[in-house]
């Protein structure tokens, strides 16, 4: 049996993640970027897929367990008829190798704890070749490499393609493992020191938070969200992944099952504003610079998401040797959505690099060459069906959302033209394509005769992308084609109190069978919209239900089932906490927001 996704934590170094669940088993861990092949995939298939779990002998779940406070280091803790015993997990931000560090600590009585890693290399498929040496356990396939060591050490023994050990802890003791990855070609990195690396962590972890300017209501939860925005952050390049999972179904045994470990740039705009709006100018700039390499070259190549790295290359196969997160096949690796084409992310462009210009970001060169060259494929192909945000795979349409990001375009550059004077760009033209994307958009995405929006041209369906018609300013808030859109979408796309993204029921739209949860950001903007709209004690209690959905260590996924209570969909979300922290600015900001 899987445990639930909700049941899981993440551990990181900003360059990689794991998931740890209830049960002290870390099942999902990729080696050495959140994009590589994992070496743990027990999460999307069984325990000989790869797996590393220390807990006391007999124990199944926890008793408790925590985050301690403001940082990413786990504390997990059970009480046994012998006493208690507390395990430690965190992954230092690295020096040259990444490193997962467990350290048991025994906090009363005489506890007896059993150590099992398995090891299985290439998203849990190749056994590795263990060995002996130097005190640690050598394992190796390939072009991976993996060193574990205990301090003090303990006895071990190979079993079942795993290493296994037992030891006893009593109160006060220690015991600490380390897992070291390298390239199977180099040496051995240098040791770290576990308890060096533990009283590190978290001095890093809270002197980071401390910069954080909000503190108004919630600020527990802003700030896991802004911690776990900071965990899904490639360091070296500053750009931010979806999620540090891939697969995790949108409907449990279903096929909507995607690889969310890449950077998407519809994120752009929504993630440039929570940092900044907290105080993280320096997190701000390394994810605006990712976004202008990244989009760098030919504007009419533009990807809606790139790699960490910003590789434009992400080809989607399947791992048929994975049975998928309870038998949700097929596992994907690699996102076929990369060859969409989704106007939006013109307007994400060019809405992020507006924000970022106007909020004070060091300024770049050809920034702005950059953005007229993005206008002028906007210029001659807005017109163009797209497969929309959502990525759907039932077939290009005239999305109402994609033409409202592609005004956003227009709207952005010619108020940039109108703020600096001395940038040269066609004010007339972009004031013209403004006006005549807008006129279209009133005239053939919206249904007078139910007075909202509609998903594409000619549609009767909706979509809760509409509810950022008035956040992005197409329309003020007070406009009554929006607040008939806003109630539209919130009575005929709520479920169990939160809102799913459009209709599946049909799969006409997005051409996949089965269905999908509620989309937690989709509900954030729920929130959102009625606040804008002046229903701020109905927005203020949907923010209170949504925020109590995160799981018992913080964490929000992509979807939830009301139905089960379960999260759905690759966990944790960026979208999700992203969702969680502007909102949270929207409602409460003026009450704690320096």
């Amino acid at each position: 049996m899987h445990p639930s996704i909700e049941d899981y934590a993440l551990i990181g170094d900003e360059q990689t993640a794991a998931l740890v669940g209830m049960d002290g088993s870390v099942d999902w861990l990729c080696l050495p970027r959140f994009d590589s092949a994992a070496c743990f995939a027990r999460l999307l298939g069984d325990e000989d897929n790869g797996y590393w779990r220390i807990a006391p002998v007999g124990a199944d779940r926890c008793t408790r367990r925590a985050y301690r406070r403001d940082t990413l280091v786990l504390d997990t803790e059970w009480e046994t008829g012998q006493g208690a015993v507390r395990v430690t997990d965190l992954m230092p931000q690295r020096d040259r190798a990444p490193d997962l560090v467990r350290v048991v600590e025994c906090l009363d009585g005489e506890v007896t704890l059993h150590s099992v890693l398995k090891l299985r290399f290439d998203y849990g498929s190749i056994i590795p070749w263990v060995r002996r040496s130097d005190g640690h356990r050598v394992a190796v396939a390939g072009p991976d490499s993996t060193w574990l060591r205990s301090e003090p050490e303990v006895t071990s023994w190979g079993e079942d393609f795993g290493t296994h050990a037992e030891f006893t802890v009593k109160k006060g003791e220690k015991v600490a493992f380390v897992l070291t990855w390298h390239p199977s070609h180099e040496p051995r990195p240098p040791l770290v020191d576990p308890y060096d690396a533990l009283r590190q962590s978290v001095e890093d972890w809270r002197t980071w938070v401390s910069h954080c300017r909000y503190d108004g209501p919630h600020r527990d939860a802003v700030v896991r969200s802004l911690i776990t925005l900071k965990a899904l952050t490639y360091a070296p390049t500053g750009g931010i992944v979806a999620a540090p999972t891939t697969s995790l179904p949108e409907e449990p045994g279903g096929v909507r099952n995607w690889d969310y470990r890449y950077c998407w740039l519809r994120d752009s705009t929504l993630t440039l504003n929570a940092l900044l709006a907290v105080g993280y100018q320096e997190e701000a700039e390394a994810w605006r610079n990712w976004l202008l390499r990244a989009v760098a070259g030919d504007p009419a190549d533009l990807q809606i998401m790139y790699g960490v790295a910003g590789e434009r290359r992400l080809p989607e196969f399947e791992l048929p040797w994975l049975s998928g997160y309870v038998g949700s096949a097929p596992v994907r690796i690699g996102n076929d959505a990369v060859k969409q084409l989704q106007l939006d992310v013109w307007g994400e462009v060019m809405d992020s690099l507006s924000l970022a210009r106007e909020s004070g970001l060091s300024a770049q060169p050809d920034v702005w060459a950059l953005q007229t060259a993005l206008m002028d494929f906007l210029r001659t192909n807005w017109r163009q069906p797209d497969e929309g945000l959502w990525e759907v795979r039932g077939g290009q349409r005239q999305f109402v959302h994609s033409k409202v990001m592609v005004w956003v375009a227009a709207d952005r550059a010619v108020r940039t033209l109108e703020r600096h004077p001395e940038l040269d760009g066609d004010l007339d033209g972009w004031r013209a394509l403004r006006d005549e994307v807008h006129q279209e958009v009133c005239e053939k995405g919206y249904d007078p005769e139910r007075n909202t929006f509609t998903q594409s041209y000619g549609s009767r369906e909706l979509d809760a992308a509409l509810l950022l018609i008035p956040r992005v300013g197409f329309l003020p808030p007070d406009d009554p084609r929006v607040i008939g859109t806003i109630d539209a979408v919130r009575e005929e796309l709520t479920h169990g109190g939160f809102l799913r993204r459009y209709s599946t029921a049909d799969g006409d739209v997005d051409g996949l069978p089965g269905g999908e949860g509620v989309f937690l950001v989709c509900s954030f903007w729920l929130a959102d919209a009625l606040y804008m709209t002046g229903r701020a004690k109905e927005a203020r209690e949907l923010f209170e239900r949504l925020a109590g959905l995160a799981n018992d260590v913080g964490l929000l996924s992509e979807e939830f089932d009301p139905l089960t209570g379960r999260h759905l969909g690759n966990f944790p979300q960026a979208f999700s906490h992203i969702g969680l922290v502007n909102t949270a600015l929207a409602l409460f900001g003026g009450e704690g927001a320096g």
